[in-house]
C-alpha cells in the first residue's frame, strides 16, 4: 500500500483538524475536499429513495436510540466523559441485537465534530455532525468496515496494519470495524495482535461477533468486551408499538406479544416480522394474522391441548393437535408452544402470576394460572423434560406430525405416574395432615367393626412408623438414606387385611369382570386390596364425595392435601382394575365428609356408647385415669381353644 502524500509516520499523533502537521489534509474548517457540503454538515437524517425495510429505516443512530443495552451505554458514556477511551472494543451477542449498529454509533461518537462543541469524542450527539452521514452510510474513508467472513487471511490483516500507519484523512480517528471477527484465521489473529495491543494514537478497533468463544483469548484480553443482551419481550413489544404508530399501522396487543416472542430478543428479526405482518394485514395487524404468518397455534387452543393431554384424554388431545395442524400450525411450533405454556405455568407456580404479567396476554395469564393451580412442580418438570426430548425427536423425524402425536400420547399416558418423592412417600408412609386426628383406616370392609381411638397417632401405611414430627411436614417422612431399601428389591406395602386375604389362597384373586363397585367405600376398599396405600389415604382423608353413580361415574371435591392429579390417577386405575370405563369429575362444591372423618366419628360415638355400659362405667370409676384405647370384636373360639378363659379376649383394650 502506497504512503499517502503528507501523511505522518507511525509515531505521529491523531490528526486534529487545522493542525500544522496536517496542513495538506482536508479539515472541516478548510471547506469540502473529500466530502460535499451536505456530507460535512447535513441538516438532518439522510433520505433514501424507494422503500426501506423497517429494520434499516428505524436503525438506531445514537446511544439514546438503543433499547435493552443500558449497561453498555452507561459504561461508554462514563468512559467518554472521563476520557478513558480504549483502543479496542469487542461487541458480542446474538443476531439482530445491534452489534454492527452499535459499532457505527461508536465510530460516530469517536469522530463527532460540530460547530460550537469541544473538539473531543462525545456520546452526546445532538443532530448530525460533520462526518455522521458518511459513517452511517458506510462510505467514510476513515471508518473502514470489513467483513471477516470474506477477508479471513493474513494478507487482509496485513492491509489493515499498513493502513493503520497513516493518519485519518478527515476525521479525528481512523476506525476499523471488523464484523464477524471470529471468522479470521489463526494466522490473521496472530498478525493483528501487536497492532491491536499498541496501535497508533489515531487508530481504534471495533470488533463484532456472534461467536465470542471462537475468538482467541489473546485478542479478547486486548479489548473492552461488551455483551449485548437479548431484548426482553415487553421492551420489544413497546418498541414495535412505537414504530407501527409511525408507519400508520394498527397492531393488536396480542400480535405485538407474538411478534416479540418470535423475535427471541432480536430487534432486527422482530422488525422483519412486523414489516411482513403489516404488509399481510394491509396496515392492520391482528393476532390471527401473525399466527397464520408464522405458523403458530392459537394460544387458547394450546392450553386446551395441554389440558386434554395432562388429563389423560388422549383422543381429545390428538383431535386438538390434528385441528391445529389443519389450520396451518407447524407441529414443531405446537410442541414449542406447549413447552412455553408449561414453563409459564411453572414460573407462576413458583414465583406468582406477577412474573408473567408483562409477557402473557390476559387470557394466557388466566389459563396458565389455572394450570399452575392444578399441577404439581414434579409433574410440570417431568412434562417439560418430555417436551424437550420430543422437540429433538420431532426435528429429526421423517414425519414431524407423527412425531408430535407420539409425544402427546407419551405425555398423556405418563402424566399420572408417581414422582420419585411420591414413590418414597408410599414406601415410607404418608403423614397425616392433622396431628390431632386418628390414624386413617387401612383395613378392608371385613374388619370395619374394629375401632381404634388414639389421641395423636401418625399413620403408618408402610413397614415401620413415621417419625413423630412428620405430621405437619410432608417433605420429612422419607427414611434416612442408610435405612432405605434396596432399590433392586422394592418392599411391598404391608396391609393387615391383605395378609388375611392372602392366607385364603389363590381362589381369592379377583378378575376385573367380577369386581362390582356399588359405593365409594367399595372403591376405597378396592384400592386397599390393590395395595395402593398412597391413593387410599388420599381418598379417605383428602377427598369429599359429591356424587357416586355406578353408571354415570364419580364426582369428587378436593380438600387440602389432595394432589390435583388424583382424579386422573383414580380413573386410570379403576379402568385397569375393572371391566369398564370410569368417569371421574371434580366439583367446586363440597360433598360428604371424608370417609376417614366419618369413621373416626363413628368410632368416637361407639366409645361414648360403650362408656355408658354398666360394666365399663364401673371400671372407669375405679380407674379414673384409664382411657378406652380401642374396641375390638371378640373372636369366636376354635375347637382347640374351647377351654380357654373367655377373659383373655377382652372386648375393651
Amino acid at each position: 500500500m502506497a504512503r499517502r502524500k503528507g501523511s505522518g509516520s507511525d509515531d505521529e499523533g491523531p490528526h486534529a483538524p487545522g493542525s500544522a502537521d496536517a496542513a495538506d489534509l482536508p479539515s472541516p474548517d478548510d471547506g469540502p475536499s473529500f466530502f460535499s457540503d451536505a456530507e460535512m454538515a447535513p441538516a438532518g437524517k439522510p433520505a433514501e429513495s424507494g422503500y426501506v425495510v423497517l429494520a434499516r429505516k428505524y436503525r438506531p443512530e445514537t446511544f439514546d436510540d438503543l433499547i435493552g443495552q443500558e449497561a453498555m451505554v452507561t459504561t461508554l458514556r462514563n468512559a467518554f466523559a472521563a476520557d478513558r477511551i480504549a483502543q479496542g472494543y469487542m461487541l458480542t451477542g446474538v443476531r439482530g441485537v445491534g452489534k454492527t449498529t452499535t459499532a457505527r454509533i461508536l465510530a460516530r461518537a469517536l469522530n463527532y465534530v460540530k460547530p460550537g462543541l469541544p473538539d473531543r469524542p462525545t456520546v452526546e450527539m445532538d443532530g448530525y455532525g460533520a462526518h455522521c452521514e458518511a459513517i452511517i452510510q458506510s462510505r467514510h474513508p476513515d471508518v473502514i468496515e470489513i467483513d471477516a467472513a470474506s477477508n479471513t487471511g493474513v494478507d487482509n490483516v496485513r492491509e489493515i496494519i499498513e493502513s493503520a500507519r497513516y493518519k485519518p484523512m478527515a476525521a479525528r480517528y481512523k476506525v476499523f470495524i471488523i464484523d464477524e471477527v471470529h471468522m479470521l484465521s489463526k494466522g490473521a489473529f496472530n498478525a493483528l495482535l501487536k497492532t491491536l495491543e499498541e496501535p497508533p494514537p489515531h487508530v481504534k478497533f471495533i470488533f463484532a461477533t456472534t461467536e465470542v468463544r471462537k475468538v482467541p483469548v489473546t485478542v479478547l484480553s486486548r479489548c473492552q468486551r461488551f455483551d449485548l443482551r437479548r431484548v426482553e419481550v415487553p421492551v420489544l413489544a413497546e418498541h414495535f408499538r412505537r414504530i407501527a404508530a409511525k408507519e400508520g399501522a394498527t397492531v393488536e396487543d396480542e400480535a405485538l406479544l407474538l411478534i416479540a416472542r418470535a423475535a427471541e430478543g432480536s430487534v432486527r428479526d422482530g422488525l422483519s416480522i412486523l414489516d411482513q405482518a403489516i404488509a399481510m394485514g394491509e396496515g392492520a395487524v391482528t393476532g390471527p394474522t401473525v399466527r397464520a404468518m408464522l405458523g403458530l397455534a392459537d394460544r387458547g387452543r394450546i392450553y386446551d391441548l395441554i389440558e386434554h393431554t395432562l388429563s389423560g384424554r388422549t383422543a381429545e388431545a390428538l383431535a386438538a393437535l390434528d385441528g391445529l395442524y389443519k389450520d396451518g400450525a407447524d407441529p414443531l411450533e405446537v410442541l414449542g408452544d406447549l413447552a412455553e405454556a408449561v414453563h409459564a405455568a411453572t414460573r407462576i407456580k413458583v414465583a406468582g402470576a406477577g412474573t408473567e404479567r408483562e409477557v402473557l396476554s390476559g387470557e394466557e395469564l388466566r389459563r396458565a394460572s389455572a394450570l399452575a393451580e392444578k399441577l404439581s412442580i414434579p409433574l410440570l418438570a417431568r412434562v417439560w423434560q418430555m417436551l424437550l426430548k420430543g422437540l429433538d425427536e420431532a426435528g429429526r423425524a421423517p414425519d414431524v406430525r407423527a412425531a408430535a402425536e407420539m409425544v402427546v400420547i407419551r405425555i398423556a399416558h405418563t402424566a399420572d405416574l408417581p414422582s420419585p418423592d411420591e414413590i418414597i412417600r408410599a414406601l415410607g408412609g404418608v403423614p397425616s395432615p392433622r396431628r390431632s386426628e386418628a390414624k386413617p383406616s387401612a383395613e378392608s370392609d371385613r374388619s370395619a367393626g374394629k375401632v381404634e381411638a388414639r389421641e395423636a397417632t401418625p399413620p403408618a401405611t408402610a413397614r415401620g412408623p413415621a417419625s413423630e414430627d412428620d405430621g405437619e411436614d410432608e417433605g420429612r417422612f422419607a427414611p434416612p438414606l442408610d435405612e432405605m431399601p434396596d432399590p433392586a428389591v422394592a418392599p411391598e406395602i404391608y396391609d393387615e387385611s391383605e395378609a388375611e386375604e392372602d392366607d385364603l389362597g389363590p381362589s381369592t384373586i379377583e378378575r376385573p369382570e367380577d369386581i362390582v363397585l356399588n359405593s365409594f367405600q367399595d372403591v376405597v376398599n378396592l384400592v386397599g386390596r390393590k395395595r395402593d396405600a398412597r391413593l387410599k389415604v388420599h381418598l379417605e382423608e383428602h377427598v369429599s364425595l359429591v356424587k357416586f353413580d355406578p353408571n354415570a361415574g364419580i364426582e369428587l371435591h378436593l380438600l387440602d392435601g389432595a394432589p390435583p392429579e388424583i382424579a386422573n390417577e383414580l380413573r386410570e386405575k379403576l379402568n385397569k382394575w375393572t371391566a369398564r370405563r370410569w368417569t371421574i369429575a371434580l366439583s367446586r362444591r363440597p360433598g360428604e365428609l371424608p370417609l376417614g372423618e366419618q369413621k373416626r366419628a363413628e368410632e368416637a360415638a361407639e366409645i361414648e356408647a360403650l362408656k355408658q355400659h354398666p360394666s365399663v362405667r364401673a371400671v372407669l370409676e375405679q380407674f379414673p385415669d384409664a382411657e378406652i384405647a380401642s374396641v375390638r370384636p371378640i373372636a369366636a373360639p376354635s375347637a382347640d381353644e374351647g377351654d380357654e378363659e373367655p377373659g383373655e379376649d377382652s372386648a375393651v383394650g
